[in-house]
């Protein structure tokens, strides 16, 4: 946990002014008894109103002064709370920055968030309850135990003896309620997860009828949050109850013996209101307790989850001699006897890959699905690193190259098209957060998408819909590519990104990359785009069967004649060989 204390350094002195302020008012709580056992005893029993004046005052001012101790403590324990939640949020996204895909597959998308929100909420909500009430109640159970003896140790050993048992109940409350709240927060997960999936794919489950359905899974989810939060708060009311069963008994146990020590004289009236005082706001104090017990169990598991992606360790950093590029580097890609297993797989997804792409040479790369082709693409900006074997940019292993210098020569456009929000110009300028209108033009027109959006009222200050909802698939796409090549890349990585455009477009698109000349690896299915491409890759089952140029495979591969065929027919396919 000392990790979520090294946020509350900074806050260090706004805590302590906190604190301060509540030992205050605690005081003046504490006090109240005595002064009204003075007024019982010298004022009112010997009819002495200069006494009861005089003792009242004091009362008084000090209430007033405990008031304005509670206001600025409220202030400070703001002020502490609402920064310690906004650090932490930011520590938290900025590690789930950081992190690798191989990290990212440990946490599901959906417990992020609830980490990220909910939990962070928790701790934020324990802390300024915490300076603010919490830490009274404990410190009045002591305080007022200690005042109460202090008064009249006879009267008050009821209650030395009712408080420790109180006291250990709690703990043990505390210790079963903790698992309890950690439960609910998975539920939680569960409840986001589905919600998300839902907004994701709401137009599919329109398209196939699927409302009920989700309904239904989201019900479900949403009832077994409720079960567990419902049963986490049962087991933790119980301890009212059972407080308030043992302080009244001490209550009246205090009355009782109270009567015979006024009797005797052991005790005056005076003392023995006092101490019943003292009883009854250390009853009031354990009411309390309830809730602190709810927030610190709901605290320690949200705490947990917390530092749990907060220690996380990144598995793919920097060497430690790794080299800063001070200038472009040759486009070169090879790979040699690259194998690759994700780190929740046993089984290699590719296998023994050696191909080398030249700089400023297209390379088409076919397969079918699962054959291991993006996988071969994550590897060169380094989102995964290799099992075996090497992999090579402008000669240097890319496990050398710093990985911000490496991603910065790469232009990368997945196979899931993802706009931001915002402005054309915003989603085109996260390739490169400095480029000037003329880059992000440039850029548009070589993917083939300024006209259409100089067609748009607002041209480029364009507000994109959410993931970009008011544009059609090859706009996407193409917006997407312009995204990759306002970076000027050195060597620009299309997954299957041309999928949504004419024949026409995607010609007119692989031509302005030539002029760029960038290396350019492309994933596709069509032949029509693999023919131009210097080389041609085929993947089966992640083991790379086949390279060549077209003619080449057209004449010596089966894999590729049967894509062929597939795609412009047996006449075709006669004429491609020359007969």
């Amino acid at each position: 946990m000392s990790v979520l204390f090294s946020y509350l350094k900074r806050y260090r002195l706004f805590m302590v002014i906190a604190v301060v302020l509540t030992l205050v008012e605690l005081a003046v709580e504490l006090l109240q008894p005595l002064f009204m056992a003075k007024i019982i005893n010298e004022g009112i029993l010997q009819e002495d109103l200069t006494v009861v004046v005089y003792w009242g005052s004091i009362m008084i001012g000090l209430s007033l002064i405990a008031f304005a101790a509670g206001i600025i403590n409220s202030f400070y324990a703001a002020h502490s709370s609402q920064g310690f939640g906004h650090d932490i949020r930011n520590g938290l996204f900025e590690k789930v920055q950081s992190f690798s895909f191989t990290n990212l597959s440990r946490f599901p998308t959906s417990s992020l968030i609830t980490r990220m929100t909910n939990d962070v909420n928790v701790l934020q909500l324990t802390l300024f309850t915490g300076l603010r009430i919490m830490l009274r109640a404990p410190l009045l159970v002591i305080g007022g135990l200690i005042m109460a003896l202090f008064v009249n140790v006879k009267l008050a050993l009821v209650l030395a003896i009712a408080v420790p048992l109180s006291l250990l109940f709690l703990t043990w409350i505390f210790k079963k309620g903790r698992p309890l709240f950690n439960i609910v927060q998975q539920k939680l997960d569960g409840v986001n997860r589905v919600m998300r999936e839902n907004l994701l794919g709401i137009k599919l489950i329109r398209a196939l009828l699927r409302k009920d359905t989700e309904i239904s899974r989201f019900t479900n989810s949403n009832q077994e949050l409720m079960g567990s939060t419902v049963s986490a708060l049962r087991f933790m009311e119980i301890t009212m109850p059972i407080i308030l069963l043992l302080m009244n008994f001490s209550i009246l146990g205090v009355l009782w013996f109270g009567s015979f020590q006024v009797n005797t004289g052991g005790a005056n009236v005076g003392e023995v209101v006092a101490v019943i005082n003292y009883a009854t706001r250390i009853s009031g104090a354990f009411s309390v307790f309830s809730m602190i017990i709810i927030f610190f169990s709901r605290a320690r598991a949200s705490s947990e989850r917390i530092v749990e992606v907060l220690n996380t360790e990144v598995d793919l950093v920097d060497a430690q001699h790794s080299d800063e590029l001070t200038k472009e580097i040759e486009g070169t890609i090879e790979f040699r006897n690259v194998s690759f297993s994700y780190p929740t797989t046993e089984t290699d997804i590719l296998k023994g890959i050696s191909f080398k792409a030249e700089s400023g040479s297209t390379v088409a790369i076919l397969g079918s699905t699962g054959s291991g082709k993006s996988s071969m693409f994550h590897l060169i900006p380094r989102l995964y690193d290799v099992t075996e074997g090497e992999i090579k940019v402008g000669h240097k292993d890319i496990r050398s190259i710093k990985l911000e210098h490496l991603r910065k020569q790469i232009g990368y456009v997945p196979q899931e098209t993802l706009l931001f929000s915002g402005t054309i110009k915003d989603n085109i300028t996260w390739g490169k957060e400095d480029a000037t209108i003329e880059d992000i033009i440039e850029a548009a027109k070589k993917a083939q998408i300024h006209e259409t959006i100089s067609k748009f009222s607002n041209g480029y200050d364009t507000v994109l819909g959410q993931k970009g909802v008011n544009l059609s698939g090859g706009q996407k796409q193409r917006l997407a590519i312009a995204r990759a090549l306002v970076r000027k890349p050195r060597m620009l990585l299309l997954d299957d990104s041309t999928s949504a455009l004419d024949l026409k477009t995607e010609t007119k698109i692989l031509e302005s990359l030539r002029e760029m000349q960038c290396t350019t690896l492309i994933i596709t299915q069509k032949i029509s785009t693999a023919a131009s491409a210097n080389k041609i890759l085929i993947l089966d089952d992640g083991e790379l069967i086949a390279e060549g140029t077209h003619e080449h495979l057209i004449a010596t591969n089966s894999l590729y004649q049967k894509i062929y065929v597939s795609q412009f027919g047996e006449e075709a396919m006669y004429v491609a060989k020359g007969n």
